[in-house]
Protein backbone atom coordinates (compact mmCIF):
# COMPACT_ATOMS: atom_id res chain seq x y z
CA UNK A 1 0.00 0.00 0.00
CA UNK A 2 2.95 2.62 0.54
CA UNK A 3 4.04 2.82 -3.08
CA UNK A 4 0.35 3.36 -3.79
CA UNK A 5 0.31 6.36 -1.53
CA UNK A 6 3.46 7.90 -2.95
CA UNK A 7 2.30 7.34 -6.76
CA UNK A 8 -0.75 9.39 -5.48
CA UNK A 9 1.32 11.73 -4.06
CA UNK A 10 3.88 12.46 -7.01
CA UNK A 11 0.63 12.51 -9.35
CA UNK A 12 -0.99 15.24 -6.73
CA UNK A 13 2.64 17.39 -6.69
CA UNK A 14 2.78 17.15 -10.59
CA UNK A 15 -1.25 18.27 -10.76
CA UNK A 16 -0.86 21.30 -8.43
CA UNK A 17 2.44 22.17 -10.58
CA UNK A 18 0.31 22.12 -13.97
CA UNK A 19 -2.41 24.21 -12.59
CA UNK A 20 -0.57 26.60 -11.32
CA UNK A 21 0.40 26.68 -14.97
CA UNK A 22 -2.69 28.14 -15.67
CA UNK A 23 -4.87 24.87 -16.91
CA UNK A 24 -7.35 23.44 -15.47
CA UNK A 25 -8.40 20.39 -13.79
CA UNK A 26 -10.41 18.57 -15.52
CA UNK A 27 -7.89 18.71 -18.14
CA UNK A 28 -4.55 18.08 -15.79
CA UNK A 29 -6.54 15.18 -14.82
CA UNK A 30 -7.39 13.50 -18.59
CA UNK A 31 -4.10 14.80 -19.22
CA UNK A 32 -2.05 12.75 -16.76
CA UNK A 33 -4.60 10.05 -17.02
CA UNK A 34 -4.00 10.22 -20.82
CA UNK A 35 -0.57 9.41 -20.29
CA UNK A 36 -0.06 7.36 -17.33
CA UNK A 37 0.82 9.87 -15.36
CA UNK A 38 3.83 11.21 -17.07
CA UNK A 39 4.10 14.83 -15.98
CA UNK A 40 6.27 15.38 -18.66
CA UNK A 41 3.95 14.11 -21.38
CA UNK A 42 0.91 15.86 -19.97
CA UNK A 43 2.35 19.21 -19.50
CA UNK A 44 3.88 19.16 -23.04
CA UNK A 45 0.02 18.22 -24.14
CA UNK A 46 -1.57 20.84 -22.50
CA UNK A 47 0.78 23.08 -23.43
CA UNK A 48 -0.12 22.09 -27.47
CA UNK A 49 -3.18 21.36 -26.81
CA UNK A 50 -3.34 25.58 -25.72
CA UNK A 51 -1.18 26.34 -28.33
CA UNK A 52 -3.27 24.78 -31.39
CA UNK A 53 -6.51 26.16 -29.50
CA UNK A 54 -5.38 29.64 -29.76
CA UNK A 55 -5.28 28.87 -33.41
CA UNK A 56 -8.51 28.24 -33.55
CA UNK A 57 -8.65 24.66 -34.27
CA UNK A 58 -11.18 22.70 -32.12
CA UNK A 59 -10.08 20.71 -28.70
CA UNK A 60 -11.50 17.63 -29.61
CA UNK A 61 -9.72 17.28 -32.88
CA UNK A 62 -7.23 19.06 -31.10
CA UNK A 63 -6.65 15.91 -28.40
CA UNK A 64 -7.27 12.93 -31.34
CA UNK A 65 -4.17 14.25 -33.20
CA UNK A 66 -1.77 14.65 -30.32
CA UNK A 67 -2.15 11.79 -29.19
CA UNK A 68 -1.91 9.92 -32.68
CA UNK A 69 1.37 11.93 -33.11
CA UNK A 70 2.33 11.10 -29.85
CA UNK A 71 2.66 15.01 -28.81
CA UNK A 72 4.45 16.07 -31.95
CA UNK A 73 4.03 19.65 -32.56
CA UNK A 74 4.96 19.72 -36.49
CA UNK A 75 3.25 16.72 -37.35
CA UNK A 76 0.09 17.34 -35.01
CA UNK A 77 -0.17 20.79 -36.86
CA UNK A 78 -0.33 19.34 -40.59
CA UNK A 79 -2.99 16.83 -39.59
CA UNK A 80 -5.11 19.31 -37.92
CA UNK A 81 -4.34 21.43 -41.29
CA UNK A 82 -5.62 18.94 -43.35
CA UNK A 83 -8.66 18.14 -41.63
Amino acid sequence: PGCHLLQFLSYLGACDRLLKQGYEEGQVEEAMEMFQYSEKKAAEFLRLLAQFNDMGFQQNEIKEVLLLCGNQREKALEELVMK
